[in-house]
């Protein structure tokens, strides 16, 4: 049983029954039999890094952020660095993860931001996160979880929402923030980072988007719902 006082600072989730969170918990278990370590793919060594990278994964592979990120926190390492850095260059050294414009200048004015209201320091609070330009819920999820430990929310990627359709933890297809809604009602909160991880992790490797023949899998056997995979089995 999820003890709902554990979500007094969030907004009211949706009801769930003990039915849906024994099953929701069952999964989780299996997620983290196959996925002991489910960690975020995005290298970074600091918040800072870690707000940077999310910000420049958007509409890009965690790979090719990867191979950009080095040059540019070696020329800018710091918000205070990032702040003054010339837009044109911020450009030239993200072009490779598309939409280089609005990248650079999300970089270059959260950084001033960071800068001017918060010290220098990327903010620990949500809705000081949300102030930065270029960040939604989604990229401050995923500095709140993996650069603070704080499980404010739960992380829907293309990987997430897919994985909570196919396995019936969700009925809303598109709508990300009612996914989210679903995932922290059904499960508890001190997962919820670590949650987003272990369905990435088992989307990149058995849950495709597309898919010729049925994975090998038994969380895929025992509790996938709306996957295709089931009609070829």
């Amino acid at each position: 049983m999820i003890n709902k006082k554990q979500y007094d600072d969030l907004p009211e989730l949706p009801s769930k029954s003990d039915e849906e969170q024994k099953r929701a918990e069952e999964i989780l278990n299996v997620l983290y039999q196959h996925y002991p370590n489910p960690h975020c793919a995005l290298d970074h060594r600091n918040p800072f890094e870690l707000l940077c990278a999310t910000i420049l994964s958007a509409q890009c592979t965690d790979v090719r952020v990867n191979k950009t990120t080095p040059d540019l926190f070696e020329a800018y390492p710091t918000p205070e660095a990032m702040a003054n850095a010339p837009i044109q260059e911020l450009e030239e050294l993200v072009r490779s993860t598309g939409f280089y414009r609005n990248k650079a200048k999300a970089l270059k004015q959260s950084s001033q931001t960071i800068v001017e209201d918060h010290d220098g320091e990327v903010p620990r609070k949500m809705e000081d996160l949300l102030e930065l330009y270029g960040v939604a819920r989604k990229t401050a999820n995923v500095v709140l979880g993996n650069a603070f430990n704080i499980n404010n929310g739960v992380v829907v990627d293309t990987h997430v929402r897919r994985f909570s359709n196919r396995y019936g933890l969700t009925k809303h297809e598109k709508n990300t923030d009612k996914i989210e809604r679903d995932l922290m009602a059904l499960f508890p909160r001190e997962h919820w980072t670590e949650l987003s991880h272990l369905m990435i992790h088992h989307g990149r490797n058995a849950c495709k988007s597309r898919i010729s023949e049925p994975p090998d899998h038994p969380l895929c056997e025992q509790y996938g719902i709306k996957c295709e995979c089931q009609a070829m089995r």
